[in-house]
């Protein structure tokens, strides 16, 4: 039996977020771990789940801060490796009335871009249920080598893959450039997560109408997707599988930030679809590709069990955004359970 539920591949950086301002006038910015990828193995972990990271930060202060970060919460660093030449990378997020972000990066390049395919930690791609990736180490090589070589290997050892075609406009060359990358991870990835941003630019259209959500996430599927999700924002989560499709609405909270939150919900989906894996997995002798492959489809059969999985999901995703910060406000598995048994 694999032993970690979630390995996830990609950046992981400096999130300073604007705090307000200081006596004199000027802004403030606390120092966070983050970076997509880093966020959503965090999330496992705080739920309790087996997760590991690769990537890579530089000999500086600031990579020490991200590995002791993940160490402290339980996720495995053995596939984190350090760059001497070029700093971790930074992002200042500033927050909009709404809770929304805006970003400015210190990544020209990031350690993060840096990881080389001989770098790849096999033993833990071997030994994960789900590698998750993320397209900002398609930005630049020799990451982006690394990557495509990261899920070859896990998908050769019957892990799932799980993708998050993440936009940041200002790390692409431009939007044709940065499209084209997303995309090319499609057809390898078993589970994907959308915003409606994402799933815009990935459908060529100027913007998502909710009525056409079916249309839009065809086309993901028909890439080879099994499991298709746009996250709504405050109207929820749109799943697609090849069989069915639904709505599940998300949970009535403040929101203070929305730094993390698709990664919240991401990690907290893995997670529960890890734990029926191994138990449909447990009556059987092995772990076999197929034997996990046909445990994830017989997941994706069963409607009511995936819209609880999902309920749960958004839950974690609605205490993340109630909070500062990614890391720091992702929930243990008694707050989402506390959280779902108390709203009405």
């Amino acid at each position: 039996m694999k032993r970690i539920d979630v390995v996830s591949l990609g950046e992981i950086l400096i999130d300073f977020t604007a705090t307000g301002l200081s006596e004199g006038g000027q802004p403030l910015y606390e120092c966070n771990a983050g970076g997509a990828p880093a966020n959503v193995a965090v999330a496992v972990a705080k739920l309790g789940g087996a997760a590991a990271f690769i990537g890579k930060t530089g000999v500086d202060y600031f990579g020490e801060y991200l590995k002791k970060t993940l160490e402290d919460i339980g996720v495995g660093t053995a596939g984190l490796r350090l760059d001497h030449t070029d700093h971790t990378t930074l992002a200042f997020v500033t927050l909009g009335s709404n809770g929304e972000r805006f970003f400015s990066f210190c990544r020209n390049p990031g350690a993060d871009t840096r990881l080389r395919s001989e770098e790849l930690d096999r033993v833990l791609l071997s030994d994960s249920l789900f590698l998750h990736v993320g397209s900002l180490s398609l930005t630049h090589e020799p990451s982006k080598t690394a990557t495509f070589e990261a899920v070859r290997l896990a998908k050769e050892s019957g892990a799932l893959v799980s993708y998050d075609p993440n936009w940041r406009a200002s790390l692409w060359s431009s939007q044709d450039v940065g499209i084209a990358a997303m995309k090319s991870l499609l057809g390898d990835a078993d589970l994907v997560k959308v915003s409606e941003e994402e799933l815009a630019l990935l459908s060529g259209v100027s913007c998502v109408f909710k009525k056409d959500l079916g249309l839009y996430t065809d086309r993901l599927l028909e890439n080879g997707a099994r499991l298709v999700l746009a996250t709504l924002g405050a109207d929820g989560v749109y799943y697609r599988t090849r069989e069915k499709d639904g709505f599940v609405e998300t949970w009535p909270i403040k929101v203070v930030d929305t730094t993390g939150a698709g990664d919240s919900f991401t990690g907290a989906l893995l997670y529960r679809l890890a734990v029926r894996i191994r138990t449909h997995l447990s009556g059987l002798s092995g772990d076999t590709p197929a034997s996990v492959s046909e445990a994830f489809s017989s997941i994706l059969g069963n409607s009511t069990a995936l819209e609880e999985d999902l309920r749960f999901s958004t839950a974690a995703a609605s205490l993340c955004v109630s909070g500062r910060g990614a890391i720091p406000a992702l929930p243990t598995l008694k707050a989402v359970n506390d959280f779902m048994g108390g709203v009405q």
